[in-house]
């Protein structure tokens, strides 16, 4: 089978029991709400849109919510102790809770998951303010994370029931061009890939469209096994990875170590032209992982022509890689908070429906090096 074949999600849309527009937003978990809005609006672009918290009647917890396009992040810190969200920072640190789901009804997305096994995280839910309602539901997946599916197609507001309009008159950054959730990479511990590959296909109706084992994905001193699952439409992917025998540790296993579990790795966000997206993002302090130069000795031979000029994308480290269908750019960031744990990968699709598996080893020895340098290889 060929690559192209296989990237091609072969749902039938017709009969897919959990039709999904795409990833609503993504929640993280903090230790400091409004520092981490203020860091992701200032270092990456994102524009202050909402906030809920003990001013609008929420005596827990404080949320800011920001936007850049199609590209929503929600930064939740908890303002008491001895609650879920406190306990979720002290195990975790910094991650991500919640990965928020588009749908047209979320009773529906939440009936037919939790009929096929799903745990339930939230019954379907009804909120709603002078702007409309939101309709939410949710279900439990791998480590603390959690999917909620939402339906907003009878609401106006900015966000959601709940929150309040949120802005600063006197900091409004310019975006970086960062557009939508490409994808969400989980890690999970060992051997556990293969059943939460089966959770995907069984509860969500997803497909395995992309398998990688450890002689794609290993460099001299580790390794790892990775599957990409894909909704119906393709409009939701996630890469699940698992560890895979090493003579060192692996990024995986660290991720686990300091994580304390499972929990989603990196989230890839689409650029429309990401030597500009880079540049900008290094030019606000956003740190990436850099490559030999060697890397581009060979590059024109390895993917063929493309539309970039070779320079711009040697100096800021971008890498390349082809599929049957076209090619993709991206580049990964370090670690954003002191954990090495959550990163992001930026990436821009010239026709490429795949995941960069020719730069799995270039990328992984770079990763390595942070590792050393952590003392954690």
């Amino acid at each position: 089978m060929s690559i192209a074949t296989a990237l091609k999600p072969s749902t039938d849309q017709q009969n897919d029991f959990l039709p999904l527009m795409g990833t609503d937003y993504v929640e993280f978990y903090v230790g400091n709400a409004k520092q981490a809005a203020h860091y992701y609006m200032t270092a990456f672009g994102f524009q202050a849109l909402a906030y809920a918290g003990p001013e609008t009647g929420v005596k827990d917890r404080a949320s800011y919510v920001v936007r850049q396009h199609k590209l929503t992040f929600v930064l939740t810190t908890p303002v008491r102790p001895e609650n879920e969200i406190a306990d979720h920072v002290y195990k975790h640190g910094d991650g991500v809770k919640f990965l928020a789901l588009m749908v047209n009804d979320a009773a529906s997305a939440w009936e037919e998951t939790t009929k096929r096994g799903g745990r339930s995280y939230m019954e379907p839910k009804k909120m709603e303010d002078k702007d409309g309602q939101v309709m939410m539901s949710g279900i439990h997946t791998y480590g603390d994370t959690v999917h909620l599916f939402i339906e907003r197609k009878n609401y106006n507001g900015p966000f959601m029931p709940g929150f309040r309009a949120w802005t600063n008159p006197h900091f409004a950054p310019a975006d970086t061009g960062l557009q939508y959730v490409d994808h969400c990479v989980g890690n999970v511990g060992w051997n556990q890939m293969n059943p939460w590959v089966k959770f995907y296909e069984e509860v969500m109706g997803f497909k395995n469209i992309l398998s990688f084992d450890d002689e794609d994905i290993s460099t001299e001193y580790s390794a790892l096994m990775s599957k990409v699952m894909s909704n119906g439409n393709g409009f939701v992917k996630f890469p699940i990875n698992e560890p895979a025998e090493g003579k060192r540790k692996s990024q995986v296993e660290e991720y686990l170590e300091f994580y304390q579990g499972e929990g989603v790795q990196h989230v890839a966000l689409a650029t429309n032209d990401i030597v500009k997206t880079i540049r900008d993002l290094m030019s606000r302090g956003v740190e990436f992982l850099k490559v030999p130069t060697s890397y581009y000795d060979d590059l024109i031979q390895r993917v063929g022509k493309i539309d970039e000029d070779m320079e711009p994308l040697k100096e800021l480290g971008i890498l390349v890689d082809r599929d049957n269908e076209g090619y993709l750019l991206q580049l990964f960031s370090k670690p954003v908070q002191d954990r090495p744990t959550l990163f992001f990968e930026i990436i821009q699709r010239k026709g490429a429906k795949s995941f960069g598996k020719g730069n799995f080893k270039a990328l992984f020895e770079a990763i390595e090096r942070e590792q050393a340098e952590r003392g954690n290889l």
